[in-house]
């Protein structure tokens, strides 16, 4: 087949255990070539509101906090399953990553984060922007205050769910941005809650461009789903 264009493929996916999941589809592989009716798909690296909708069924939190949120998906989502929702975003000038903007005496158990893949793509002029951030260490410090942010946002027991891909930098070269993801959480005193779901990436622009280099393309995402304790762990000095 070398040589030959790439084109769709049917992926036998495993068969999932029997479980009593609310939403027995949801696994490790996600795979949906629909995004659903939520938020302005016109909006760049808009993510599918599939996904959020079947982590909000399986999680059943009462009150969702979405800090990026972009043209409005995990809100969408929200309104449609009757689940309370407050978001934001660096557009409306509110920045993630500065603890001063949070909202103020709210506690949530869940939220999402779909954050920038560092500079894949920019969104705004601000150079609050995480997708503005000049450099890698710039960017990761920034990264870890945000991801610390909603740790304290979060009530003891809730979740946070981050989807994040890694990225090829002409720079930097190749940035594991999901190995960074969770190292921040950790540092956070996040615990990770479940597997990571590994989210098939449908309709993006890049698959129908054609590159003059050589690589292996990345077809998917990862959302991790990080959890709060419900009381401090204290470590035993050795």
């Amino acid at each position: 087949m070398h040589g030959l264009s790439s084109s769709p493929a049917i992926a036998v996916l495993p068969r999932a255990p029997l479980n009593t999941s609310p939403v027995p589809w949801l696994t490790s592989l996600y795979h949906r070539t629909i995004r659903g009716p939520y938020g302005d798909p016109r909006y760049p690296g808009n993510c599918s509101g599939e996904l959020i909708k079947d982590l909000l069924r399986y999680f059943q939190p009462n009150f969702v906090f979405d800090p990026m949120a972009g043209s409005g998906t995990c809100k969408d989502v929200c309104t449609e399953l009757g689940i309370a929702c407050c978001s934001d975003d660096i557009r409306f000038g509110t920045d993630a990553c500065d603890p001063a903007t949070a909202p103020e005496s709210l506690r949530f158990d869940f939220i999402w984060a779909h954050p920038p893949y560092w500079r894949q793509k920019r969104y705004t002029g601000d150079p609050r922007d995480l997708s503005n951030a000049p450099t890698l260490d710039d960017f990761l410090q920034r990264y870890g205050r945000f991801i610390r942010n909603c740790a304290s946002l979060l009530e003891p027991g809730g979740r946070l769910a981050i989807l994040m891909g890694d990225y090829c930098d002409r720079e930097a070269g190749y940035v594991p941005l999901t190995y960074h993801t969770k190292r921040l959480c950790f540092e956070a005193g996040l615990q990770q809650e479940c597997t990571d779901i590994i989210r098939f990436q449908h309709g993006n622009s890049s698959s129908s461009k054609r590159y003059r280099s050589s690589f292996i393309p990345g077809l998917h995402d990862v959302c991790t789903i990080v959890r709060k304790p419900n009381r401090s762990v204290v470590h035993a000095a050795i």
